[in-house]
């Protein structure tokens, strides 16, 4: 009996070391928008974006506006191309994306999500979709106010660093741009310790 159960914990150690070792390796070799770190104001980091392309729809929930981005990342384009995936999820809304590389909002029952294109992509170069419910879009050069925090995203924990980060602003006399939004690095399967959030909002 001990030595089944010594034999049952080392093959669950080996697993939990696997997952761990899966989920760091893949946020090391995942591609991320780029940025440039301006300075640093009460905790949080004042960064310039550059123009990104990314690719957009609108579905009556996170999944089915998932799937629809996925199947033009894999293939469903004109060309047939498949687009790699970059981090961070973006989500602006009360409903939180499933995976990288995501952008959602929510509005009038609605989510609206998008996935940044790497960054070898332009206007003229991102595969066409052939999905008429996928549009290309472009984000002009932009500047954020971002705050990070660890652990999984829940609804609360992202309000709560959303108040922190809009009293930093108002406190160092910034101008907020629209509301805020949430960012996320890491794939669902990456364990709660792992994971990379932060709050933005652009300023002008």
């Amino acid at each position: 009996m001990r030595s089944t159960t010594k034999w049952a914990l080392a093959a669950a150690g080996g697993l939990a070391a696997a997952w761990v070792g899966r989920s760091l390796y893949r946020a090391k070799t995942t591609e991320r928008v780029r940025y440039a770190t301006v300075r640093t104001v009460g905790g949080v980091e004042i960064r310039r974006y550059p123009r990104t392309v990314l690719a957009e729809t609108t579905a009556e929930s996170e999944r089915a506006a998932f799937r629809r981005l996925f199947r033009y990342i894999t293939g469903e384009n004109r060309r047939g191309d498949e687009v790699a995936m970059t981090a961070p999820v973006r989500t602006e809304g009360t409903e939180i994306a499933m995976t990288a590389p995501v952008r959602s909002s929510e509005a009038g029952g609605e989510v609206t999500m998008a996935f940044y294109l790497p960054a070898e992509y332009t206007p003229d170069t991102a595969p066409e979709p052939t999905d008429s419910e996928v549009s290309l879009v472009v984000e002009d050069t932009r500047k954020l106010a971002v705050k990070r925090f660890s652990w999984t995203a829940t609804a609360e924990r992202v309000r709560r660093h959303e108040r922190d980060l809009l009293d930093a602003v108002a406190a160092h006399e910034l101008q907020p741009q629209g509301e805020p939004f949430l960012m996320r690095y890491d794939a669902p399967g990456t364990p709660s310790v792992l994971r990379t959030n932060e709050v933005a909002v652009e300023i002008a």
